[in-house]
């Protein structure tokens, strides 16, 4: 019998009331895992109106109890490690040894938080003014919420719910529906971690949700990842309805490889960032852009034979290097996108498209492909294709490769392989693009650095985690004080100055 999944609001599951579901899938096989609930307008308000009753008393909880709630939850998520990265596997498609990559980068935002006491000094200065002191301090927003993707089920949603939680918020997750059972595992963690019920809440949809969640008012701000047109739509409603927002969408990540480059080390980085996790990573290399033709000529010949021994197996197979794609949807687009290419004249040089599983034939698997010759005019340049599909372009000098990546409309991350360290600084000076790797093929930042792409990549003006995640979920408060001190001054009818 396949399992209906539920809400969590209140500290407990609750089951969908709006009589819509949907099918969430194993990869692996194909088969339906589960019925996800799409939640209505109502029952998104039930969760709000739940986190606002909860989010007051939270946010009087002092910083280091709040802190101490996140230490509790580091431990239960290390005792429940194995059992969550083998369900997240299972639910995605990703590895298992790549679920709990994807984990741990989101427990780092976790470590990070444990720091709030700190993240939420404010400042103070005596004497600003006869008798005047004058002080800030860092207030919680109150009811925030975050829409995440399928590709990180475990780290996005750590991204987001735990900087807001630590700065004294209350908290309204909606994941994605195709891989929603890591989200309410972590829920249930936080309120096994002395989270008050209440404080966290997932609340399962699509659209409907979507809309719910930018349209209520007693929803101060809303953090969303995923493709670039969602993006831009969840930014432009979200801050009509008068929320703070910050949207990170897609990504046409670009390695440049120089001649003087390691050879042997640009391929390894290739093969890892472009074909892990199936390619479903917004910070995947899926553009390689050697410069000069003797480099270009080396590295695809480089790459055809790795490619073509990449072992694509389920999630549960220890040596597989990546499993299936998430959805026959996605897999059948990501074919055409390749189909397309094709069409449009690029070479393609190993063609995945036909690979079947033996005894996984109804999985969506997909070997990886390779595209050579692509050109800055083709769609499969210009667009996400979110699969294991990388192109070479090209390019005859390193001005050229650098102006690939600067006039391309997204700039979430690149990289540049080199031994030479003045090209290396320029390129990183000069580059028009959120994170940069130098011999770093997926450059994404630690955990108390912030993470965010530029141009179409990223919308609004505050980074997911580091220092910035608490200025986002965060109001700042001056108070200029002083105190009678028994002389009397008499009315002041001019503007008061430091003069």
């Amino acid at each position: 019998m396949v399992a209906e999944l539920t809400h969590f609001i209140g500290g407990k599951h609750v089951k969908g009331t709006s009589g819509r579901f949907t099918d969430a899938f194993w990869p692996m096989t194909g088969e339906v895992a589960s019925k996800v609930p799409l939640a209505s307008a109502a029952e998104v308000d039930a969760a709000v109106q739940n986190a606002k009753a909860a989010q007051p008393a939270w946010a009087a909880t002092n910083p280091q109890r709040r802190a101490r709630v996140m230490m509790r939850f580091l431990e239960l998520a290390a005792r429940d490690n194995e059992a969550m990265a083998e369900l997240l596997a299972r639910e995605h498609g990703k590895t298992i040894a790549d679920a709990k990559g994807d984990i741990q980068r989101g427990l780092e935002v976790i470590e990070f938080c444990i720091g709030a006491p700190h993240l939420l000094k404010g400042e103070y200065t005596e004497g600003a003014g006869p008798g005047i002191d004058i002080y800030s301090m860092r207030q919680p927003l109150g009811v925030v919420a975050g829409i995440t993707p399928f590709n990180f089920p475990a780290m996005i949603p750590l991204w987001k719910c735990g900087p807001a939680l630590a700065a004294g918020n209350a908290f309204i997750l909606k994941p994605s529906e195709r891989d929603a059972g890591v989200p309410l595992r972590i829920a249930e963690l936080f309120l096994e971690a002395g989270l008050p019920p209440g404080v966290m809440n997932v609340v399962q949809g699509d659209k409907e949700a979507v809309d719910a969640i930018l349209d209520h008012p007693d929803i101060k701000a809303v953090g969303f990842v995923g493709s670039t047109p969602i993006a831009e739509y969840v930014y432009s409603r979200g801050c009509a309805a008068g929320k703070r927002v910050q949207c990170f969408g897609g990504a046409k990540n670009h390695m440049i490889i120089m001649p003087d480059a390691d050879m042997d080390q640009a391929v390894d980085a290739l093969i890892g960032a472009g074909y892990g996790s199936a390619g479903e990573r917004c910070m995947a290399i899926s553009v390689a852009v050697p410069v000069g033709k003797a480099t270009a000529d080396r590295l695809v010949d480089k790459l055809i034979p790795r490619i073509e021994a990449l072992k694509v197996g389920p999630s549960t197979d220890p040596s597989a290097d990546f499993g299936p794609l998430v959805t026959k949807a996605h897999l059948d687009k990501v074919k055409a996108y390749v189909d397309l290419g094709v069409k449009e004249g690029a070479t393609l040089k190993v063609d995945g498209r036909d690979f079947k599983l033996q005894g996984y034939e109804n999985g969506f698997y997909m070997g990886g492909c390779l595209f050579d010759n692509v050109t800055e005019d083709m769609r499969i340049y210009k667009e996400e294709i979110f699969g294991p599909v990388l192109s070479v372009v090209r390019a005859p000098t390193y001005e050229k490769a650098l102006s690939l990546a600067n006039e391309h409309e997204y700039g979430n991350g690149v990289a540049i392989f080199t031994r030479d360290g003045d090209a290396a600084r320029d390129f990183a000076a000069k580059v028009n693009v959120g994170m940069v790797g130098v011999n770093v093929p997926i450059p994404v930042p630690i955990a108390y650095y912030t993470f965010g792409g530029w141009k179409r990549s990223g919308f609004g003006d505050l980074n997911q985690h580091g220092p910035d995640a608490f200025r986002f979920y965060t109001k700042t408060k001056t108070v200029t004080s002083r105190w009678p001190t028994g002389i009397k001054e008499g009315a002041e009818f001019v503007i008061p100055t430091m003069s």
